[in-house]
């Protein structure tokens, strides 16, 4: 089977937008699950619901792919699965290392997602010589003074990092001198790499903080308070970075809210 450090995915020199790219793996997801159910076809608008986009929006992104679907038929399942995997590099085997065997480096470890989806975790590899040896999800613990042997081996050109911040540059900076070209950073920090490089960065707490801007809103709109429920601050405060401004109007707005359901009540 062949490696992950020499083939690459064709999908740039295709011209194929990142944002289309980055849709690619929702269209698969939904149709593995269509395929898990022996569904023969699928039309736009229903793959286009169960992927989370409109349908205009997924007919544009298959034109990349050369796909157009029949009329009056939809889209044949099966061969859009092997053609969106055969795009997105699934086809082959992508070895890849796990930097970090913490509680989030062990559940990664764990994941029994990655061998379905193309890719093997070849090593885990930690800093703390205690790890050295254990085993985890089956696999022994590797210390990080092998890590550029270890990424020569397996031919390795995927890492995943997931150490605390203080170390993830430090461990990125070796796994690019070893020959990755890719990494998924888990590390609560921003990397930098050269250019060639290609970083996804997942941080949890900004996608929290995200949900928790959108339940603010909609507390907001639910008791009609609008911006000033939501925490704006009120016409003729200070909303700067020390928040001297900002707490107190939010208290009053909320405030005026309880003062608003009193009298409505």
């Amino acid at each position: 089977m062949a490696t992950g450090r020499t083939h690459r995915p064709a999908t740039r020199s295709r011209g194929i937008p990142e944002a289309t790219v980055a849709r690619l793996p929702l269209y698969l997801r939904a149709l593995t699950a269509l395929s898990e159910r022996s569904v023969p076809t699928v039309s736009s608008e229903e793959l286009a619901a169960a992927a989370g986009v409109n349908s205009a929006k997924l007919r544009k992104d298959f034109s990349y792919l050369g796909s157009y679907g029949t009329r009056g038929v939809g889209y044949d399942v099966e061969y859009l699965v092997y053609q969106i995997s055969r795009e997105l590099g699934l086809t082959q085997d992508w070895p890849v290392v796990i930097v970090g065997i913490g509680n989030l480096g062990a559940a990664l470890a764990n994941y029994g997602g990655f061998a379905s989806r193309g890719f093997r975790v070849a090593a885990l590899i930690d800093a703390d010589p205690a790890m050295a040896g254990k085993p985890v999800a089956g696999m022994p613990v590797q210390h990080t003074d092998d890590l550029e042997k270890i990424i020569e081996e397996n031919g390795v050109s995927i890492g995943v990092i997931a150490t605390p911040a203080g170390a993830a540059q430090q461990v990125s900076e070796r796994l690019i001198a070893a020959g990755v070209t890719s990494i998924l950073n888990f590390a609560p920090t921003v990397l930098s790499v050269p250019d060639g490089v290609d970083v996804r960065k997942v941080d949890l707490s900004i996608e929290l903080q995200i949900l928790a801007f959108h339940e603010q809103r909609k507390a907001g709109e639910e008791t009609g308070g609008g911006a000033e429920a939501a925490g704006t601050p009120a016409e003729g405060t200070t909303g700067g970075a020390s928040g001297t401004g900002a707490a107190p109007a939010a208290g009053r707005a909320g405030r005026r809210l309880r003062a608003q359901g009193r009298a409505r009540g």
